[in-house]
């Protein structure tokens, strides 16, 4: 049954106010009271997805209309969602799962809310970014969260290279389907990094897989199908990857330029392998120092 009344005894909703409702991310049951009570009291409840919120709210006694609000008519339904909440009636919205606007629409609703000083209020939950990172066993005091990648391959690498020598936790959505894709291209780009892929999270297939980014790769390749949400965690960058680490880089690289008879491609591969770094980047560098040296 669904609470009307959240833990503090004061009303869930108030007029005129906007509420950023976190629901699952799989386990119906990660629902908190104080969410309930602002999905059963709110004048409006925008969702990304009808359906799957409709069945949420079934599913603990709450049966009332949806509007959707999704990235194919966020423009439209946001004005129509600011002269509700300009009326005075109270919306309360949601995504298809987790944390409204992580890697979800909602920006431009709560950008505009903002704007004309509507009162926005977080309803906190689950988030997949939060859940994969707490439990990656990666570094948690700082972390870039990147959303999904391009689905493009040389945009996607050159996003990877826009990263590669940032030394916090990265984390990634990505599509099962694109996974390995994304990975293989991580190896190339920053190297046999430690990664943590979180597959399903606190669904009945939840699963961490941890390891260097060869080995997860070696993983995934046996399996028929990758199936399931995913979020995915790297190592950030250690000295050899950063700007302190660059005059042990181009150390390695002067000596691998006389070693191939100053081969860049060759070089860099070398040095690649020797230092466990992303080959690209050490080949881009490989050709400035080339042109530096008038070669």
């Amino acid at each position: 049954m669904p609470s009307t009344w959240p833990m503090d005894d004061k009303p869930a909703v108030e007029a005129g106010t906007l509420y950023l409702v976190a629901t699952p991310i799989g386990n119906r049951a990660d629902i908190t009271l104080r969410a309930l009570a602002v999905l059963e009291q709110a004048d409006v409840v925008a969702a990304e997805d009808t359906r799957t919120s409709g069945r949420l709210l079934a599913g603990y006694g709450i049966q009332r209309g949806l509007v959707a609000y999704h990235e194919h008519n966020e423009t439209r339904q946001a004005a129509r969602l600011l002269q509700e909440l300009e009326s005075g009636r109270s919306v309360a919205l949601v995504s298809d799962a987790g944390t409204p606007l992580v890697s979800d629409p909602g920006y431009r609703l709560v950008a505009a809310a903002a704007d004309r000083q509507i009162k926005i209020v977080p309803v906190p939950g689950a988030s997949a970014l939060t859940a994969a990172l707490s439990a990656s066993g990666l570094p948690t005091d700082s972390f870039v969260f990147a959303g999904f990648p391009a689905r493009r391959p040389g945009r996607r690498r050159r996003q990877l290279e826009s990263l590669a020598a940032d030394r916090r936790t990265l984390i990634f959505f990505e599509s099962p389907r694109r996974l390995l894709g994304l990975l293989e291209d991580l190896q190339q780009v920053m190297g046999n990094r430690q990664v943590v892929v979180a597959r399903e999270l606190t669904k009945l297939h939840e699963e961490f897989i941890r390891g260097t980014v060869g080995h997860v790769i070696c993983r995934l390749r046996d399996r028929p199908a990758i199936k399931g949400e995913v979020t995915l965690l790297v190592a950030g960058a250690d000295k050899k990857n950063t700007a302190a680490g660059r005059q042990e880089l181009d150390r390695a690289l002067a000596a691998a330029l006389e070693e191939t008879g100053g081969s860049a491609s060759a070089a860099a591969s070398l040095v690649a392998q020797r230092l466990g770094t992303g080959r690209r980047l050490v080949y881009r560098r490989a050709v400035e120092l080339k042109k530096a040296r008038g070669s």
